[in-house]
């Protein structure tokens, strides 16, 4: 069947489509039920028993493939290179959970994992999966005040981490921001393992830390545990518009059934084939398809610890994919564009085979046409936009290329998966007309695989998502859909931004600048990034009488930010002002401050309090190098 049979073949009965779905996956007992509804939600598969461990790692095992490489290391870095083979695969996951089962780590557990990308990343993630425990994978480096936020929300039992992360230049000491980290922190964990890695050897804390190959001497191998269909698998933490993380929980067996459905349908993997998503197991991208979904599959997946270029240079992706004969390969627009900004007419693509390619993926963020020109120029395969959010798991849309590969549109995510009935609607909350912009919806139920609520906070959930068009999810994003039904991503409609494929919360980082001593008032807002999509810029208003130099404490508030957001924050500039332009009831205009940096034409807002004061920000941000070509109309 196409694209369009499979879709109706959902639309016409979407409980017994997903239950088909489910017979892919092993079952330690069968649902029987494909959708129940709990208090204005839906959950999938409740009455189901099963484990996500089993299905990623033991049944390919137990079919005869455990001499294949399930994961393959690639460390530029450390130019290391090894496979570690199902079978293998199994071994350290079994030992693992075994040794945190000894220590009390049951089913339902809380336990965070603070990791670089290593393997013994997934092997972690596995080992809770193994035996029914809630991992939260919290980004390796992140600000020791960002970790104190999720280990007092998700409460965790035991913390596993590494003693350092590497960037190109610098190792990235993990285990001072753990142990300040804890300091700050309500709640404490019980104990935490640390991976010592040879780069740096952490001190360790007698009686709470143990070694990572000690810990598991002479432990008994822990077997899988069977779980309810609507457990937790894990806990993945998202910013919000004010700054508070939310908790995405992500359901077991919704979650193996979706992904299982998207590596065949959408990225043509299967058995054997090797897949790279070239993410970070901190979000979602290596939840999903760097440790769960290529496993699920069966396939070979690559653990990369690099950067796109200056590792050591912008050919190493493609050294990669020659080297491990990649099939899919998935990554960010992002770095695309580093790579085409050192490797604009694509010399070191021609350096390295790609004979093996299919396609490439593209996520993160709205992939621009000239980027993916470029890739398609030099690659030869389709480069594929798909539009997908924590929140979700998995594409909402996308190009299915394990079913058949639909025409391309420059700027589109294409057609929206099964599972996804996406609506774009006005505010009166009714569909607006083809083409026009609107809030992109889906109505409900959500497919497998998204997440059924936030930890702890139900209330928040449905708040956050499902009051703003009732029956429907919200997801934040406005565009339009055209006349063949293809979807187009066109902007946030809050104030989270996209730096280089990463939300973050603009509110999040006011309240960090805010701190400063010498700032009574600020506004972060994301400018136009070539490279990153979106770049923050800070805006501030000092103190009265404060009579310091400006640069010294736009300094110390990049520092700030730095250190308590960490650098994914990308905060690298920002401008002292005298004032913010406000509307009469003291609503500040970011929207328009967004138009005045990107050098786009703007209006007059009505409601603004005085109009001068956008000459005034439009020649600050000049001093920064941005709005040279802003005008009003």
């Amino acid at each position: 069947m196409g694209y369009g049979e499979v879709y109706s073949a959902w639309q016409r009965d979407p409980e017994g489509f997903w239950m088909e779905q489910a017979q892919a996956i092993d079952w330690a007992r069968p649902p029987k039920t494909a959708l129940s509804a709990r208090d204005a939600t839906y959950e999938w598969f409740a009455d189901g028993m099963v484990n996500t461990c089993w299905n990623a790692v033991d049944r390919h095992v137990e079919a005869g493939r455990g001499d294949q490489i399930a994961i393959q290391h690639e460390s530029p870095i450390t130019h290391a290179t090894k496979g570690i083979t199902y079978r293998e695969l199994q071994k350290r996951v079994a030992s693992l959970a075994g040794a945190l089962r000894m220590r009390g780590i049951e089913k339902g557990d809380r336990v965070i994992i603070y990791m670089p990308m290593i393997p013994e990343a997934l092997v972690a993630m596995l080992a809770c999966a193994r035996l029914g425990a809630i991992h939260s994978v919290v980004f390796g480096g992140f600000a020791a005040n960002e970790l104190a936020v999720r280990i007092d929300d998700c409460t965790p039992k035991a913390i596993l981490a590494a003693s350092c992360g590497l960037e190109p230049n610098r190792v990235v000491h993990y285990k001072p921001l753990l142990d300040a980290a804890i300091e700050q922190a309500a709640h404490k964990p019980e104990f935490c393992v640390i991976y010592q890695r040879e780069q740096e050897v952490a001190k360790l804390i007698e009686g709470r830390d143990f070694n990572w190959h000690g810990f598991q001497y002479g432990v008994k191998p822990a077997d899988c545990v069977p779980v309810e269909g609507t457990h937790p698998a894990y806990i993945l933490y998202t910013s919000g518009t004010t700054g508070q993380p939310k908790g995405v929980v992500r359901p077991t067996a919704g979650h193996m059934v979706a992904l299982q459905w998207t590596m065949k349908n959408i990225y043509n993997i299967g058995p054997g084939d090797r897949f790279w998503a070239a993410s970070d197991v901190g979000w979602v991208v290596g939840h999903s398809y760097i440790c769960y979904g290529p496993l699920l599959a069966g396939a070979t997946t690559v653990v990369y610890e690099g950067k796109p270029v200056g590792t050591p240079h912008p050919g190493v992706f493609w050294r990669v994919i020659q080297n491990n004969r990649i099939k899919s390969f998935f990554t960010a627009p992002t770095a695309l564009r580093a790579i085409k900004r050192e490797d604009p007419d694509g010399i070191w693509v021609k350096r390295y085979a790609q004979h093996d390619l299919q396609a490439i993926f593209l996520a993160g963020e709205r992939a621009d046409p000239d980027t993916i020109a470029w890739a398609e120029k030099h690659f030869g395969v389709p480069v594929i936009d798909h539009w997908w959010q924590t929140e979700t798991g998995w594409a909402i849309a996308g190009n299915p290329l394990g079913i058949e590969l639909l025409p391309q549109k420059a700027g589109s995510a294409c057609v929206p998966m099964p599972g996804y009935d996406v609506q774009i609607l006005g505010e009166d909350r009714h569909p607006v007309k083809q083409g026009e912009l609107g809030a992109i919806a889906i109505r409900l139920p959500l497919p497998p695989g998204c997440l059924p609520t936030l930890w702890n906070a139900d209330d928040r959930f449905r708040k956050s998502y499902l009051t703003t068009f009732p029956g429907y999810y919200e997801t934040g994003d406005a565009g339009l859909v055209d006349e063949d039904g293809y979807l187009y991503i066109m902007a946030r409609t809050d104030d989270v931004i996209n730096v280089a494929g990463h939300r973050l919360s603009t509110g999040q980082m006011e309240e960090v600048l805010a701190s400063h001593p010498d700032v009574a008032e600020c506004a972060v807002i994301g400018a136009a990034d070539d490279l990153k999509g979106q770049s923050p810029v800070g805006f501030l208003c000092l103190s009265k009488g404060v009579e310091r130099d400006e640069a010294d404490i736009v300094r110390e508030c990049v520092a700030l930010v730095r250190d308590r957001i960490g650098p994914v924050a990308a905060f690298k500039k920002a401008v002292v002002v005298e004032r913010l332009p406000k509307t009469r009831s003291g609503k500040i205009l970011r929207a328009t401050m967004v138009k005045i940096a990107d050098g786009q034409p703007f209006k007059m807002p009505a409601t603004i309090d005085d109009p001068d004061i956008l000459d005034e920000i439009r020649a600050a941000l000049e001093t920064i190098g941005y709005a040279r070509q802003t005008h009003r109309v």
